[in-house]
């Protein structure tokens, strides 16, 4: 790290002369410079509570994408996830607050999270799938340490930074679909169909259909926690439907909507600390660096963006868009990665949804704190959240697709040099069920593109290596079959 925290942009009226720290001010406003940053404790702690509202909907979204099987068939416990999502949100959010004095929070990552799911978990055990996520969050924070991360990312070009995101949101939205059998798995004339067999049918679809449209519309008209609202209004309906339908508990999945015993436990801690690193011998060392390389990915390029934009709302940026103690901000994150892992919980990440505490005034790291404790006491409502049913929560995963693919707009989509890698990225991530894929095929035809277009120096040396290194990935197969390795 090569910057301290973020230090106040300009200093109050009575700041005082010299170093000296203001007189009359208690230690919690000299630790977070709120008068500084022209805030106050009441402001701090309403903006700290508003940034948890907007992103409490992770408790749930979490274990939801998390609740398939590895490759030895175990699933993880959905208490122990839940507990899991909260101590890490927590850990990783007051960890900004106390040491990056900035007001965001971090929660588990629902790209890294999709990565996990689908790409790592299938090819090896969850325990070495959390190894996996704690190594990606060290490698951030080495990258920051060394300044390559920002070097990295002006090396990939912008239109495939939002093509990313925007595949990312569209492959959410359709795991969202799937798990709440809006679309299911169809015929050879239709390998997808409308729910089973070409028709919605049951209450739990319905009450997800409607809880969806619920979040659209509340989010029309501009309501703070719309996603937060929806999803409590779409639990109240599915409670009321199952008590006076008397339904079938397989008709949720095995998951009623209902309170099982008190509404207060003990955090279920059994996941923390199963994490394991080797034992790849099976998934082989190029699968094992291409799923590290796709969890940078997924977890990469929005934080910077997230951090530095929050920031400049903030008022914590300069004039020239330059936030002071960025690398400390981006090495949290990174560290986040680590203790999502550790926890079992998927890599953390800096959630944009920070941005509605500064828009309530938020200023500070205290406001992170806020949302930090928070989270912690979600440990101890557990047998709450359990109460959501998958059908609702799914919901969600369609809301936070679609606005991930607002990044289009940014697209100049009359440049076929941009339109096409971007195109292929976006429709290959949630067509193949993999990130890797689309990015793999995004990066090959950019610069394939581009050196048709006789600009082949254009890519730079970093997307020309990237380049080979998908171009084995993709024939791995045949390079193994004909090495005699398989």
């Amino acid at each position: 790290m090569t910057q301290s925290s973020v230090e106040p942009r300009t200093a109050s009226p009575d700041a005082g002369s010299g170093s000296r720290p203001p007189t009359g001010r208690s230690w919690l406003d000299r630790y977070f410079h709120i008068s500084a940053r022209e805030s106050t404790v009441a402001r701090e702690v309403r903006g700290g509570i508003t940034t948890f509202m907007a992103m409490a909907y992770i408790l749930l979204l979490n274990p939801l994408l998390l609740s398939g099987e590895d490759a030895s068939g175990n699933t993880l416990a959905r208490t122990g996830l839940i507990t899991a999502t909260a101590f890490a949100a927590a850990v990783s959010t007051l960890l900004m607050g106390f040491a990056g004095k900035v007001p965001l929070a971090l929660a588990a990552g629902l790209g890294v999270s999709g990565v996990v799911s689908t790409q790592v978990a299938p090819n090896m055990t969850w325990p070495q799938a959390m190894g996996m996520c704690v190594i990606y969050g060290l490698v951030i924070c080495l990258l920051v340490v060394t300044g390559l991360r920002e070097m990295i990312m002006n090396a990939i070009p912008l239109a495939l930074k939002h093509a990313i995101t925007i595949g990312i949101g569209m492959f959410i939205a359709l795991i969202g679909l799937v798990k709440a059998g809006f679309v299911q798995m169809g015929v050879e004339a239709a390998p997808v169909t409308l729910g089973a067999g070409g028709a919605l049918a049951g209450w739990p679809v319905l009450i997800f259909c409607v809880t969806l449209l619920l979040i659209f519309m509340l989010q029309a008209r501009n309501v703070p926690g719309a996603i937060l609202i929806g999803i409590v209004a779409g639990t109240v309906i599915a409670v009321v439907v199952n008590a006076v339908g008397n339904l079938d508990p397989k008709t949720w999945g095995g998951a009623p909507p209902e309170l099982d015993g008190s509404a207060v436990s003990s955090p279920d801690f059994s996941l923390f600390g199963q994490v394991e690193f080797g034992g790849w011998d099976s998934v082989g060392a190029m699968t094992v660096g291409v799923i590290v390389f796709t969890l940078v990915l997924a977890g990469f390029f929005d934080a910077m963006a997230t951090i530095i934009g929050v920031g400049t709302e903030a008022g914590l940026a300069d004039g020239k868009g330059r936030m002071p103690g960025l690398s400390k901000a981006l090495f949290i994150d990174g560290a986040g990665g680590a203790i999502g892992g550790a926890s079992s919980a998927s890599g953390q990440t800096v959630f944009i949804e920070s941005a509605t505490g500064v828009g309530e005034g938020a200023r500070t790291g205290l406001s992170s704190v806020v949302t930090g404790l928070f989270f912690a006491a979600c440990l101890f409502f557990t047998p709450l959240t359990q109460i959501v049913p998958g059908q609702v929560a799914a919901a969600a995963l369609v809301v936070i697709g679609a606005m991930m693919m607002q990044n289009a707009r940014h697209v100049d989509w009359s440049d076929r040099a941009v339109a096409i890698p971007v195109f292929l990225t976006v429709v290959l991530m949630p067509f193949t069920y993999s990130i890797t894929v689309g990015v793999g095929a995004g990066v090959i035809a950019f610069t394939a593109i581009k050196a048709a277009q006789g600009k082949w120096r254009e890519p730079g040396a970093f997307m020309w290596v990237l380049t080979g290194i998908f171009l084995v990935y993709f024939a791995l197969s045949p390079i193994e079959h004909w090495l005699g390795v398989k």
